[in-house]
């Protein structure tokens, strides 16, 4: 399971970016990009202000 970015939804405010303990999501120009770190934690979905992030399948 990973985050799942909803690229439309998304301000690229960077708040999941700060938040997320593994360090595996990043902030490239206009994107989020999450690498396979990622733990599924899920707590980027709570901090993300528009609700642009979802956990998901692969």
């Amino acid at each position: 399971m990973t985050v799942n970015v909803n690229r439309y939804k998304c301000g690229y405010c960077g708040a999941c970016v700060a938040v997320c303990p593994k360090s595996s999501l990043e902030l490239i120009e206009t994107w989020i990009e999450v690498n396979n770190d990622c733990n599924s934690c899920g707590i980027c979905t709570k901090v993300c202000p528009v609700g642009a992030l979802r956990l998901g399948g692969e």
